[in-house]
Order: structure tokens, then C-alpha cells, then sequence
């Protein structure tokens, strides 16, 4: 059976992700981990060559493919020297337009769509309230209706690209229930500063007395419970990613490292955890890849996109935890392609839906 990894056509767009990244993001990425986010010119060089758009029909400005081909960029810009933080901060979108794209509106898409994926406007989606966390079903924010709009009034945080963002897909409450809203209007009111991800700016969103109008309506709870199976999967793909590229790193520097006059990786003990890092990795791929395929092939699946993300997960934190340990004090030192990594890796098991609540899901499933 052919591997629908492996095709010609994704084998090509893997050639074209790794000239991107190694021409436009590795010599500026340290640069920007220190800056706090990416220049916004970077969007429009994604969109330049077909990056951005990967996943999106070309009737809505993006460059066709599916989840299969959006699995291929993001494992190719992780090991090509990038990091999960780069694809969290170039990618928002992936999470931001589904909706709108979604309601099959021209004016929307026009407004919103076309012009991101263009590389022009950046968008960010705004679910998670300070004291929220996972529990997305209580939030707080409210959407008053005052005939043609809604008041909007209430707070976001830990929004991906928040202080970047020219607009929010945005949850709120209404008399009716949950609705997501795309609002341009809101106030910025802290950039956070966090262990990993650094190039990646997160914010905290105000909303004050914002009026929207009713037509920005994009959809509602079961919208965005549908969207979730993606990013979920999209996280899976950059843990073992990550994972895949600390053990490549971790590979080359324990044939290079030279200890007591035999190379590191002479030692049974470093081949063995090696070993190990290399099976973790392999499982994760193949399990996250077949449940990514399933996905794209249109199925539903909720329990087995908790597994691949907690499976995923799980591999990735120890690869990375090895791999600094292999790389001995220069995996400390923060030039370390590794540390860097090893930062990046802890907030995989939080966001898109913690381990914890990956867990209920499975738990769920199995009558418990």
C-alpha cells in the first residue's frame, strides 16, 4: 500500500518548507526568540511561496492540500531547524479562519480570509479566560444583543499572537447560548512572558462595551468542538517532530563528543537511550499519522485524537529530557538548538486540551 506521506507532490512540498525555513527562518530565529515574536513580514514571505495557504482552498486565497499536507509542513519546518513555537506563531490562522471559512460568507472571507492567508492581516482565536483554563463551556465573556449588534464585554488570555493580531475569533456568552464572534476591537493588556515559545507573542484581551455586529456571528459550541480535532492533531505532529529533531541532534553530537578518548556514543548505556528515544518517536509518528490520515478522510474521531496527542506528548517530553541530558552542559547553555526545544516541548501537554482532559476523553470512551 502506498504511504500517503510519500507522494511525489509531498515530497516536493517537503523540499520547498525546508529552503524556507533554512533560508528565512534559521539564520533570524534566535533573533526573534529574544524580540518576542516574528516580524510580520515573515507572513507575507510564507504566503510568497504557497506556505501559508497549505490547507486552504484557493477559493479563499490559500494554496488547496489537507490535513495530510498540513502534517508534512510542520514536521518539515521543526526539522529543518525551526520549532514549534515558529509554527505556532506563523500558523495561527489554522486555528483563527476554520470558522469563518466555515460560513461560506464572501463578505468574511473577503474581510478576513483572503487578506490572511495573503499574509497581510493576522488572526488569533480567542477562547481561554483568566480563571478558565480547559473549561471552555463556562466562559464569561458576554455578547449583550442590542438589535443590529452585540456588546461585547469581558477578557481573554494566553491568546496565541494576540499582541499581533488585527482580529479575534472570539467565544463568547449571548441569552442564546455560546457563539464565536470575529471582533476587531479590543485592547491588548498584557504581553506574557513564558518558559518556551518565545517567539511566539501571547497576550491578555480586553473587551470593553466592543459592538459587533450580528453578521460577524461564525458559529457556535459545536463549531468549535469540531475545529479542536485539528489543532489537537496539529500539536501530536509538533511533538514528535520535536522529538524527531532532538534525536537527530542528539545522534550527531553523540558520534562528534568525545569523552575519555572514545566517542559518547561507544557507551552501551547512550546507544541504549538512543535506542529508546528512536522507538518512542517511531510509535508516535506512525499512530499520529494514521489518525491524521482517518481525519482527513473526513472521519469524526474524538477518542483516538486524544490518544495520538497524549501519545505524542508523552514521547516528546522524554526525548527532549534525554536529549538535553546526552547533550550534557551545552544542552543547558541557551544557543542549544536543544534547550530551546526542551522549553518549547512543556506547553504541548497544555494547550489545544491539557493530558488531563485528553485523559477524560479516553476515560469517557472506555465507560468510566
Amino acid at each position: 500500500m502506498s504511504d500517503p506521506f510519500e507522494t511525489e507532490e509531498r515530497r516536493r512540498l517537503r523540499e520547498l518548507v525546508r529552503a524556507f525555513v533554512e533560508r528565512e527562518v534559521v539564520p533570524h530565529l534566535d533573533e526573534w526568540e529574544r524580540a518576542g515574536e516574528i516580524p510580520r513580514r515573515l507572513h507575507r514571505t510564507a504566503a510568497g511561496v504557497g506556505i501559508l495557504g497549505i490547507g486552504f482552498a484557493e477559493d479563499v486565497g490559500g494554496s488547496e492540500g489537507d490535513l495530510v499536507d498540513t502534517v508534512v509542513v510542520i514536521e518539515e519546518i521543526i526539522q529543518a531547524g525551526g520549532s514549534s513555537g515558529l509554527v505556532a506563531a506563523l500558523f495561527t490562522h489554522g486555528i483563527a479562519l476554520p470558522h469563518i471559512v466555515a460560513t461560506g460568507r464572501g463578505d468574511l472571507i473577503e474581510r478576513f480570509v483572503l487578506p490572511t492567508l495573503a499574509g497581510e492581516r493576522i488572526g488569533c482565536l480567542a477562547v481561554t479566560e483568566p480563571g478558565g483554563g480547559s473549561d471552555v463551556a463556562g466562559i464569561r465573556t458576554t455578547a449583550v444583543d442590542q438589535g443590529d449588534h452585540y456588546l461585547v464585554n469581558g477578557s481573554k488570555t494566553f491568546i496565541t499572537s494576540g499582541a499581533r493580531a488585527d482580529f479575534a475569533t472570539t467565544a463568547v456568552r449571548t441569552e442564546d447560548g455560546f457563539r464565536l464572534l470575529v471582533i476587531e476591537d479590543f485592547q491588548v493588556t498584557r504581553r506574557l512572558e513564558k518558559m518556551g515559545w518565545h517567539c511566539s507573542d501571547t497576550a491578555e484581551l480586553a473587551f470593553v462595551d466592543v459592538r459587533v455586529p450580528k453578521d460577524h456571528v461564525v458559529g457556535g459550541f459545536p463549531e468549535l468542538m469540531t475545529h479542536f480535532a485539528t489543532e489537537r492533531i496539529t500539536l501530536a505532529v509538533q511533538a514528535y517532530a520535536t522529538a524527531q529533531r532532538c534525536l537527530d541532534l542528539t545522534l550527531a553530537w553523540a558520534r562528534d563528543r568525545h569523552t575519555f578518548g572514545r566517542p559518547l556514543s561507544s557507551r552501551q548505556l547512550v546507544r541504549h537511550r538512543l535506542a529508546e528515544m528512536a522507538r518512542q518517536v517511531e510509535v508516535a509518528r506512525t499512530y499520529v499519522r494514521h489518525v491524521a490520515v482517518r481525519v482527513a478522510s473526513g472521519e469524526r474521531l474524538v477518542t483516538e485524537v486524544a490518544m495520538a496527542k497524549n501519545t505524542a506528548v508523552a514521547t516528546c517530553d522524554h526525548v527532549v529530557d534525554q536529549a538535553v541530558q546526552l547533550h550534557g552542559g551545552l544542552g543547558y547553555v541557551r544557543d542549544a538548538e536543544v534547550e530551546r526545544h526542551y522549553r518549547d516541548a512543556r506547553i504541548l501537554g497544555i494547550g489545544g486540551g491539557t493530558t488531563e482532559i485528553m485523559n477524560e476523553i479516553i476515560a469517557k470512551q472506555l465507560g468510566v
